[in-house]
């Protein structure tokens, strides 16, 4: 049986990691756990995350509704975007979102976590790709988070931060600390001259690993559509078929069609 009281317990642990590593500032960041088809933990909005305990965790329903929450407490402002992630990744039970300083400076620079450096990072995350910037607290962060909810267990946020999502509330928190530290290794490797990336055989040795450990989670290493069919890649130099957004890939179909029809019609 669920121990509600335990999960916020760890929530507030949770919290604390993150204000310490720096990952957050001042009241930033939010964290949330499913605990039911109809039940979620999470942090209220306004806190510090480095000083909340358990009496500050509140409930809300799948739609952010507020089931439980003591006096003084509302549910986190990104709820929104928390709920839109158990919505499509069933298989997800916690959501953590951040400002850790280097993964944020990517985002803010517009740059992606692709390039293979580090067989841990290869193997834990692939690629970490941002989503477009949405205004706090609306409908656009969901909105641009979601296409890529399938693929990935990391996402950056555009002039934002992370967020990381796993099965439990210790492996979405690792989550995002490998995304950190994968982000801080290439911005000093850029330092040195650039970093020297793994070669394609390599990434693909890495992959192979992670599958046969059968590693929960959506990962590069099950769904890239081009590195399935020996096509540039993320972890190749080019762009990985699961980080194209979806109008990218409509405009290819539609591409497509037009050169088919073009082509019965002799033009």
């Amino acid at each position: 049986m669920i121990n509600e009281y335990e999960i916020k317990k760890e929530i507030c642990d949770i919290g604390k990691r993150i204000y310490n590593r720096g990952m957050v500032a001042s009241n930033d960041g939010n964290i949330s756990v499913k605990i039911g088809d109809h039940e979620f933990l999470c942090t209220p909005t306004g806190v510090s995350k480095g000083f909340m305990t358990p009496e500050y965790i509140c409930k809300v329903d799948e739609n952010g509704n507020v089931l439980q929450a003591n006096k003084g407490f509302k549910p986190s402002s990104e709820i929104k975007m928390h709920m839109r992630v158990y919505k499509e990744r069933p298989d997800v039970n916690s959501v953590v979102h951040a400002h850790p300083m280097y993964a944020t400076a990517f985002a803010i620079a517009g740059i992606p976590l692709t390039q293979p450096i580090m067989p841990e990072a290869v193997i834990a995350l692939g690629c970490v790709p941002i989503a477009e910037y949405g205004t706090p607290s609306t409908e656009e962060i969901p909105n641009a988070v979601s296409k890529y909810l399938q693929h990935f267990d990391a996402v950056l946020l555009e002039n934002h931060g992370a967020l990381t999502y796993g099965d439990s509330l210790l492996n979405a928190y690792h989550k995002m600390e490998s995304v950190e530290f994968y982000a801080q290794l290439l911005f000093l490797s850029k330092q040195l001259g650039g970093p020297k990336e793994l070669s394609r055989s390599q990434v693909e040795r890495l992959y192979e690993i992670r599958r046969k450990f059968g590693m929960k989670g959506k990962h590069p290493a099950d769904i890239c559509l081009n590195a399935k069919d020996g096509k540039p890649n993320c972890h190749s130099g080019g762009r990985c078929g699961a980080c194209a957004s979806a109008s990218s890939a409509e405009g290819d179909l539609v591409a497509e069609i037009t050169k088919k029809v073009m082509k019965e019609l002799g033009l």
